[in-house]
């Protein structure tokens, strides 16, 4: 049998304390991919079961229809199992209501956009899917009619005639400062198509900066026959894991009411910057630095990799020696200590986080992940040698010898490779005239340390 709403649980699955088939939707959510059904829509789904009214989720999916086809036949509902070294801990969801195909169902997902009961559009749709132009801004060629913006424009442009309200507009990314940058790109589109619309959106929406932390890997066949026989024979194809960790810091600007995510343990802050850096030089720096090291040196998982003894003394100095001390940290924020957790949540045996899976999009990763790390050393005379590493074998991995490479700029970075040569590559990136040069420029002592790691790879 498979799961939906009649579907008779085990009492230790931990079910929806609301009644779901009276909820409005709240929250419209592009990206609705596993990271969001094991981070924002269990915050949600923790406000509703106390107490709060009206959250529930549309999801949008903005490139296929594989988890309308997962969660649509069986209501929406779907279980998050938390896995550790010490067991399992599976409970079922209810916040989300129904996902829509945009491609297929355009005027759907303009409806939920206009509908008077939403107040929240959220986001998880990865760096690429805000179709950045090198130096950060709209890249109005990649920004067509299937991209975000289009969407927005039209869900909004109909919510303004209607005589709605503003909405917010919440990045859960892995950019800095995502919300200024959500609210730039989608203000550049409009400006553009619907300057009269541009003007409300500055005058009534709002574009909360947040920054979002748990480790989500992909549900492989395994997790769902064990998640099967754990709901006593129920199958579930919308099914998430993840790790017992979660963070989400929010930064508490808002256009109109908002769930108590705090109940779930979210917090609301004037300013989220030091956290949100923290993130994307620590964790998502070694986390990037695993993936490519670890590729090279046989690994799949980020904790074969991290378990490796020529790896995780890299690991740690990148966190400790180099990303930590280009940090501002908030007050109570012990870098130190954040450090200590990702190591140990890095080598959570229970979880099969591919290294594969967080080698994509590598083009659209490094610069705030690494490159902002390397030029705030640079300026203070000081170099990376841990992060160096780690530029080197993603310099290797995107040249896709003997396997394939997912981002958006695989092939003009192949082709790179191509016209630059080994002797070549590094200026044609990191030169003073390169593609990353305005995040940061190798200095001689830089390129010559990229050079001797490039020489046992390439």
């Amino acid at each position: 049998m498979r799961l939906n709403a009649g579907a008779a649980l085990p009492p230790h699955v931990k079910g929806p304390a609301y009644d779901r088939a009276v909820q409005k939707a709240g929250i419209v959510h592009f990206g609705i991919g596993a990271f969001h059904r094991a981070h924002q829509a269990v915050y949600t789904d923790d406000a509703m079961n106390a107490g709060d009214r009206d959250w529930g989720i549309i999801g949008v999916s903005l490139r296929s229809g594989d988890v309308a086809a997962q969660l649509n036949p069986q209501d929406g509902l779907y279980t998050v199992t938390e896995k550790s070294g010490v067991g399992n801990s599976t409970r079922l969801i209810g916040s989300m209501q129904h996902v829509l195909v945009a491609a297929q169902e355009r005027a759907h997902v303009v409806a939920a956009l206009a509908a008077p009961a939403s107040q929240i559009i959220s986001f998880t749709i990865t760096e690429k899917g805000y179709c950045r132009t090198g130096d950060g801004s709209l890249d109005f060629a990649q920004a067509g009619a299937g991209s975000v913006y289009a969407y927005l424009a039209e869900g909004l442009a109909a919510r303004q005639a209607a005589g709605g309200g503003g909405l917010t507009l919440l990045s859960c990314d892995n950019l800095a400062e995502n919300g200024r940058q959500l609210e730039a790109l989608l203000g550049q589109y409009l400006a553009q198509h619907d300057p009269a619309l541009a003007r409300w959106v500055a005058e009534t929406c709002a574009f909360p900066c947040t920054m979002v932390d748990r480790i989500v890997p992909a549900t492989t066949a395994q997790d769902r026959a064990e998640i099967a026989a754990a709901l006593g024979g129920i199958t579930d194809e919308g099914a998430v894991v993840t790790e017992p960790f979660s963070q989400w810091v929010i930064e508490d600007a808002f256009a109109g009411p908002r769930p108590r995510w705090q109940v779930g343990g979210a917090q609301f802050t004037a300013d989220v910057r030091a956290f949100e850096t923290a993130k994307l030089r620590m964790l998502n720096g070694a986390h990037s630095a695993l993936a490519y090291l670890g590729l090279a040196r046989g690994a799949d998982y980020v904790h074969q990799a991290i378990a490796d003894p020529a790896l995780r003394p890299l690991i740690e100095a990148l966190m400790r020696d180099e990303a930590a001390p280009s940090l501002t940290p908030a007050p109570g924020q012990d870098l130190n200590a954040y450090a200590d957790a990702l190591l140990a949540r890095f080598a959570n045996p229970a979880l099969n986080h591919k290294l594969s899976q967080i080698a994509m999009d590598g083009s659209q990763k490094i610069p705030q992940r690494w490159l902002a790390t390397l030029a705030h050393h640079q300026a203070a005379g000081r170099h990376c040698p841990a992060i160096l590493s780690a530029l080197a074998a993603w310099i290797a991995y995107v040249k896709g010898d003997g396997h394939k490479v997912d981002d958006p700029m695989a092939a003009p970075l192949a082709a790179l490779w191509r016209e630059a040569g080994r002797d070549g590559i590094l200026n044609a990136l990191f030169g003073a005239q390169g593609l990353f040069a305005q995040y940061w420029v190798a200095d001689a002592a830089d390129i010559a340390t990229l050079n001797r790691a490039l020489a046992v790879s390439c």
